[in-house]
């Protein structure tokens, strides 16, 4: 910083007379004779905001920014001032710390008169006492004006966030609403699945089922027809959550409520498909199943494959084989080819049922479980009891999928036979406990 006193009379007079125009020749010669001109670099705080000052200041050349505070890192750019402009002025007047900081931004040479001088010439210079005075209004109304502005944005900015805030607790509410409702179909939905199976001596059964959403269209059961013939049922139906589950809930009533009526699958299933068609309006939902009836007196197992997962029969040898059959999705074309088959259980001989989520699940990478790393699993597990096999299956599908998301559900019932079934002598004394 430089310092000089009477540096370059002429200019300083110059823009003494620009700063203050109705000054008198006398106020002008005294603001002259006691001002100081000093240089300043770029970057230089004149004055500081909050603090005590008594210096006011014409700028002869270059410029400053005038800024507040608004918080420990930002401030706010409240003007720019050029030559023949003066600051510091209020703080003189009011005797009150500064309300911005005045910075300059570029190298700058300001006239500096101490609060001293300032009080002589304004006691004796009206003219420069209105001359503050207006400038105090201008700057007084610009601020207010800003302000008002701001307050303005903030209010808009502020109701904006209001109505906002109110449509978010709205959809909150809408959202705990939905969720519970759908907690308490999925309740539902879970009692309809059964959690126990029919008591038969040699046979055993387990089951598991994930659905991919809060509810899914997969559904299974083993059901007593009579005192020698069960039913057992894994069905899938398209779509998910709620249109699904709720045909879902309506099918599983069907199969039930048919397989009543008659011993063979096919008829059963047949009539299913039927009453699907009669009660459903919809032309995209359609059901997937396998349908068979153990006859425990010879351990024939009579069966149809409604579109479904080829099943699994895994010998006590070790040999494991697809239950084949031709038949077509239920609930959208009427009289859909159906074929009826049977195979014979042997003792040591575990049979899978599943729906379609457990050969399609996908890792992280995109890579599909298979049908064939099924098999794997089963065969190394061929003398685990049914719960055995079902959590062996059940887990190895889950390690697979790890994190990456469960697209379809997945449903899997397993039955085993123990023992050679009792002849049908004994079945009405003990084939159901």
């Amino acid at each position: 910083m430089t310092s000089r006193t009477e540096g370059n009379i002429g200019t300083t007079t110059l823009v003494l007379r620009n700063a203050f125009a109705r000054l008198s020749r006398e106020d002008l010669d005294k603001l002259r004779q006691f001002a100081t001109v000093r240089s300043y670099p770029s970057n230089t705080v004149l004055c500081h905001e909050g603090e005590i000052e008594h210096t006011f200041y014409v700028l002869r050349s270059g410029a400053t920014k005038v800024t507040q505070r608004l918080s420990d890192t930002e401030e706010r750019l409240l003007v720019i001032r050029g030559p023949g402009e003066f600051f510091g002025e209020l703080a003189l007047l009011e005797d009150s710390p500064r309300t911005a900081s005045v910075t300059t931004i570029a190298a700058s040479d300001v006239i500096e008169i101490t609060g001293e001088v300032f009080e002589q010439v304004l006691a004796n210079s009206p003219a420069l006492a209105l001359t503050l005075l207006r400038r105090a209004q201008i700057d007084l109304r610009n601020t207010m004006q800003r302000q008002i502005a701001e307050l303005q944005e903030k209010n808009t900015a502020l109701e904006k966030a209001y109505r906002d805030l109110q449509q978010a607790q709205a959809q909150l509410l809408a959202d705990a609403r939905l969720k519970r409702d759908l907690e308490l179909a999925a309740q539902l939905q879970r009692s309809i699945l059964p959690t126990e199976f029919p008591q038969v001596r040699g046979l055993s059964f387990a089951a598991h089922a994930q659905p991919a959403r809060e509810m899914g269209g997969d559904f299974y059961d083993v059901f007593q027809l009579d005192n020698q013939h069960l039913g057992l049922l894994v069905a899938d139906v398209s779509d998910k959550s709620i249109p699904a589950a709720m045909f879902m809930a309506v099918s599983r009533t069907l199969f039930v409520t048919e397989s009543r009526r008659s011993l063979s699958p096919r008829e059963v299933v047949l009539s299913v498909n039927q009453l699907l068609l009669d009660l459903s309006s919809s032309d995209d939902m359609f059901v997937t199943a396998f349908y068979g009836v153990i006859h425990l007196a010879d351990r024939r197992l009579t069966y149809v494959r409604a579109g479904q997962d080829k099943p699994l029969l895994l010998h006590a040898d070790g040999q494991i084989e697809t239950l084949e059959g031709v038949g077509r999705f239920l609930g959208m074309l009427p009289d859909p080819p159906i074929e009826e088959r049977s195979v014979t259980l042997q003792p040591g001989d575990r049979l899978v049922l599943y729906s379609d989520g457990i050969p399609d699940a996908m890792d992280r990478l995109g890579q599909s479980y298979t049908a064939q790393r099924l098999k794997q699993i089963v065969v190394q597990h061929r003398s685990a009891s049914a719960s055995h096999l079902a959590d062996a299956i059940f887990a190895d599908v889950l390690a697979f999928q790890g994190d990456a998301p469960q697209y379809d559900d997945v449903t899997l019932l397993v039955a085993a036979l123990d023992e050679a079934v009792l002849d049908e002598a004994a079945l009405d004394e003990a084939a159901l406990d």
